[in-house]
């Protein structure tokens, strides 16, 4: 069994900054990731434009130059593959933590390909990994995803797309423009109110125009191969349907945190236990950094505001040697 000082669960953005801040200082780390470098950065959209602004999604000072003010995901992937060869970053790809537990003081670390010890762990593991889902007959067919990728795939076909967030804006939107024909199906009153500004106007006009359609209000009772069956205020309608994209959210995986022994909140929100000043949670010596804490608010932290968490978490590691 491997003794490492510091284990660092997740290869996104946060978890390699954590990487870059250890190896400053000196200290002997691993970074373990489930799937490629920035595993969900790699599975959005392949279209997909970030909110934020290039510098502030850059970790560690370095420079992050993108086409436009706002980088598009293949811009993301270069950037953060880049940090992590050219820096040599100690990291082990598709290699899935399993379990880890504290005994004597140490961690024991399982994964799908070997077994490691560490005398500190931080938790990065994001959020897009468990769909939010709709619970209906019908949501495990072949023919509806929680995942968007590319808009090809639902040409000439008879689309549903469940949300009102900026993935299912995105979505609806590049679909139609390929030839796709679109039925949004909002739970709420409008378009989600985060919906990025530049986009909002687009998606507005089209729906007004009657491009896209949009159902409001609307609570989806079954699906089935050919049609989609929902409640609305003024009554059910039968949708003739191809494919359906449940884009509902994501959530963090809270089972896996849980069985760490990390504790959560009891109401809906289930944030994670941590000390703000230290980012340390409940147990001794391992931290949480990146989206993961905020719970269910998946919209609280991200890529710009929790970088730094490496920082903070390295400094009091530091303190604790």
């Amino acid at each position: 069994m491997k003794h490492i000082d510091l284990i660092i669960i997740g290869g996104g953005p946060i978890g390699i900054a954590c990487g870059l801040e250890a190896k400053k200082q000196g200290i002997n780390y691993l970074i373990i990731e489930k799937g490629p470098i920035v595993n969900s950065l790699f599975n959005y959209p392949v279209n997909m434009q970030f909110f934020s602004s290039s510098e502030k999604l850059e970790i560690d000072n370095i420079p992050f130059i993108s086409n436009e003010a706002k980088p598009k995901r293949n811009e993301a992937l270069e950037y953060y593959r880049r940090i992590v060869t050219s820096n040599d970053l100690n990291i082990h790809l598709f290699e899935k933590v399993l379990s880890v537990k504290k005994k004597d003081g140490l961690f024991n670390i399982e994964t799908r390909k070997q077994q490691y010890t560490a005398s500190f762990v931080i938790v990065a593991t994001g959020f897009y990994d468990i769909p939010n889902t709709i619970d209906v007959p019908g949501e495990d067919l072949p023919k509806v995803s929680h995942y968007y990728k590319d808009p090809h795939f639902y040409a000439k076909q008879k689309l549903a797309v469940i949300g009102a967030s900026n993935s299912a804006v995105d979505a609806a939107l590049e679909c139609y423009r390929k030839g796709a024909e679109v039925t949004m199906l909002v739970r709420g009153p409008e378009i989600g109110k985060r919906v990025k500004y530049w986009v909002r106007p687009d998606i507005e006009n089209r729906i007004h125009e009657g491009s896209i359609k949009a159902f409001y209000n609307v609570k989806v009772k079954e699906i089935t191969q050919e049609k989609v069956t929902i409640q609305t205020p003024k009554g059910d309608f039968i949708i003739e349907n191809d494919y359906v994209l449940a884009l509902t959210g994501y959530k963090p995986n809270f089972e896996f945190l849980q069985k760490i022994g990390i504790q959560l909140s009891d109401d809906q929100k289930l944030y994670p236990q941590y000390n703000e000043k230290t980012m340390e949670s409940n147990i001794k010596n391992l931290y949480l950094a990146g989206v993961i804490c905020g719970g269910m608010d998946t919209h609280v932290w991200f890529i710009e505001n929790s970088r730094i968490h490496a920082k903070t978490i390295l400094k009091s590691i530091l303190k604790k040697q």
